[in-house]
């Protein structure tokens, strides 16, 4: 069984996890929920969750879980802090849980990476200059970003109220058929049970915030799993391991007089 760690900001989409869990196989997913002074989209608001100290504090119930990896679940708690600033942010919540860390922002980099897609669309639920933040921040990791539509939502409560409908307009308003994969980065939408639909609705992967969070804390752990209900990211299981030669082959070359492949040598130099 392997036990990853997740750092949730406040009470809204974190039923999502749950879900998950029920869909992967062998993986105990641990959510550790963090304060939240207040509940709107404003820029020094939502950077206030993510200090060291606050996520610091979140972190002895997973310690006791044995979490083997801990991921921060907040794509604006992250990315507002800017490319250099959120490394700082996952380098000081390792230290202090004492396991591989990550946030949502880097999950979703990672993700689009292993997808090898050059070029992405996002719908963002929160106001017009936080989902341009996010934007640059992709822009930072190299990835081009085609379009981005914000919402214009007030705060967290307002995105987990939304239901599939409105998710489905906001992802039909930012595509483009240029866009290799479609991201939803608000970890208060529920989105986990809709990934599959979204997907068929596009033509094309989507990420979310809480789904890509869950992959980045089994690829921190070292750890691969399949469930094809939480979209493309998910649909393909680890390649097989190589074919095995006949029994006895390689024992009879190992024991004959002449230099097979246990023979070989092998130079560090080159």
């Amino acid at each position: 069984m392997t036990t990853l760690g997740f750092l949730y900001p406040g009470h809204f989409a974190e039923d999502d996890f749950p879900r998950m869990e029920i869909l992967l196989d062998a993986v105990r997913l641990v959510v550790n929920h963090t304060d939240v002074d207040e509940d709107d989209y404003g820029t020094d608001t939502l950077m206030r969750t993510g200090t060291p100290e606050r996520l610091a504090a979140g972190v002895t119930e997973l310690q006791r879980a044995g979490v083997e990896s801990v991921v921060w679940v907040s794509s604006s708690g992250s990315f507002l802090y800017g490319w250099e600033g959120a490394h700082e942010q996952t380098a000081a919540l390792a230290r202090a849980a004492g396991v591989p860390a990550s946030s949502t922002s880097f999950a979703f980099v990672h993700a689009v990476r292993e997808l090898d897609a050059a070029r992405v669309a996002v719908a963002a639920t929160y106001p017009e200059p936080v989902a341009a933040l996010f934007a640059a921040f992709l822009h930072s990791a190299g990835i081009e970003v085609i379009a981005t539509r914000a919402a214009g939502l007030a705060s967290a409560a307002e995105a987990a109220a939304w239901d599939l409908d409105e998710v489905k307009d906001l992802v039909m308003a930012a595509d483009r058929p240029e866009a290799d994969v479609m991201l939803l980065p608000d970890t208060a939408l529920h989105t986990v049970a809709h990934v599959t639909e979204l997907e068929r609705l596009l033509g094309k992967p989507v990420l979310t915030g809480n789904q890509v969070s869950v992959r980045e804390g089994l690829r921190l752990a070292d750890r691969r799993a399949w469930s094809p209900r939480l979209g493309r990211i998910f649909a393909e299981r680890a390649a097989p391991p190589a074919p095995v030669a006949e029994w006895g082959a390689g024992r009879e070359r190992a024991h004959s007089g002449r230099k097979g492949w246990s023979g070989r040598q092998t130079h560090s130099g080159r």
